[in-house]
């Protein structure tokens, strides 16, 4: 069964370059199977995630969202053969809503976000977001984010949520990493999604007062600190995904909230 059979697509998004590098969305099963490979090299062979007999023999990262869920790519050109090097995952409210729900549901009770969406406010849920080791650039993350920003107009989003991977399976391993996302940038109440009963991992291992929270900040993985420069807050509690060899913290986004220079930045033509 085709991947992009079933689910009403949005328009394809603007044409948007930097160099030889191209940011669209998915628009075949060839494209998601293309973002299937870069996501099982970077997140089992890189990172150490647990491959299931299929996706070990597939030497492809895939669950039943992949086909619930828009496909965001970067296409490199330069080769005779295009290449994708860069790719995103984005669950739209109203798809989640007609199939089951969200993929962080099963880490994150996520009532007060879906209680905060409004009509027209809708929230946009991303994941699996990974680059190609040699194209970890600023070009390349400027243009997924430009795509993103893209297809928020398109979609009317309020929220945009997702969960933000620390590497290694071990809480104490982060916890002041984990410390200081819980002391400065904790959600408000309305927007806290909390990590469901049965994996809640605390976050405020350490007393706040022994942070060094400059030098915790500058340590965060660079996806994480992207997310924080743009308003990002985060719920209650971790989450260990052994499967994927992270501890995971659940991150949102209120649209307003981006600033206009970031909203510039990723909505500029060139860099």
């Amino acid at each position: 069964m085709s991947l992009v059979a079933d689910i009403a697509r949005p328009r394809a998004l603007p044409r948007s370059w930097a160099g030889t590098l191209e940011v669209r969305l998915a628009e075949d099963d060839e494209d998601i199977a293309a973002a299937q490979a870069l996501r099982y090299e970077v997140f089992y062979r890189e990172m150490g995630a647990q491959a299931s007999p299929t996706v070990h023999r597939l030497r492809r990262d895939i669950d039943p969202f992949d086909a619930l869920c828009d496909h965001l790519l970067v296409i490199d050109h330069a080769a005779i053969t295009p290449r994708v090097v860069g790719t995103y995952r984005l669950l739209r409210q109203d798809v989640a809503a007609a199939h089951g729900g969200f993929y962080s549901a099963g880490e994150y009770d996520l009532a007060p976000l879906i209680a905060a969406a409004r009509p027209g406010r809708q929230l946009l849920e991303l994941g699996r977001s990974c680059v190609a080791p040699e194209w970890r650039t600023s070009a390349t993350i400027q243009l997924l984010w430009r795509g993103i920003a893209a297809y928020l107009a398109d979609h009317g989003v309020g929220y945009l949520f997702g969960c933000a991977s620390l590497p290694g399976a071990d809480p104490a391993l982060h916890r002041a990493a984990l410390a200081y996302l819980h002391h400065h940038h904790l959600a408000p109440p309305p927007l806290r999604a909390r990590a469901l009963p049965q994996h809640h991992v605390a976050m405020d291992m350490i007393d706040p007062a022994s942070i060094d929270a400059r030098a915790v900040a500058l340590a965060l993985p660079p996806l994480l600190k992207a997310y924080l420069r743009v308003g990002a807050s985060v719920g209650d509690g971790a989450f260990v995904d052994h499967a994927f060899n992270t501890v995971d913290v659940l991150v949102v986004m209120p649209v307003e909230r981006i600033t206009s220079r970031y909203a510039a930045r990723f909505g500029a033509a060139n860099d």
